[in-house]
């Protein structure tokens, strides 16, 4: 299973340097100098692999500098650009508060009461904070704010939620 590390968001400047929004919790060693990076392109919509060539921070963002991209249009090109790792280079390690992404996706999802509500099919990172978008047993999705005092428990094995009043009602 791919996970994404960064996108893409668009060119900065003339030379061809990149903007990117971090998607991983080590950008200094993914993104580093000389780092291979396998990048899933949005138009062709196949893979190809760049070299960074540099990286820095500018007013709060990471930019980047790679290989064979030397001006304004080839980094145009890349926008939607998608750098992904392999999940088997992953681990969340011990600490039974951390989660990756994908070690979550596919546990069973249920109320403190043992109420069934489905499988977890992603978490939905949004500007206000992360989503659990949980597939029912009937098809629909419902989205589920991943906070404490709604998801009290999550382990290995499950999702254990304690939805306030309404939020998994079936509007008519």
């Amino acid at each position: 299973m791919d996970l994404v590390i960064g996108r893409v968001a668009k060119s900065h400047g003339v030379r061809g340097e990149v903007v990117v929004e971090i998607r991983t919790d080590d950008p200094e060693a993914r993104f580093a100098r000389g780092s291979a990076l396998r990048a899933r392109l949005p138009k062709a919509g196949g893979e190809k692999t760049f070299t960074v060539t540099a990286a820095r921070h500018h007013a709060g963002r990471l930019l980047l500098s790679l290989d064979g991209v030397a001006d304004r249009t080839a980094a145009d090109a890349l926008r939607g650009t998608l750098f992904l790792i392999d999940s088997s280079q992953v681990d969340s390690g011990t600490d039974p508060d951390e989660f990756y992404d994908h070690e979550l996706e596919g546990l069973p999802v249920s109320t403190v009461d043992g109420t069934d509500v489905g499988v977890l099919e992603t978490v939905l990172h949004m500007p206000g904070g992360e989503i659990l978008s949980v597939r029912t047993p009937d098809g629909r999705e419902v989205l589920i704010p991943f906070v404490r005092e709604i998801v009290p428990t999550v382990t290995r094995e499950r999702i254990e939620i304690d939805p306030p009043d309404g939020l998994l009602d079936v509007e008519a």
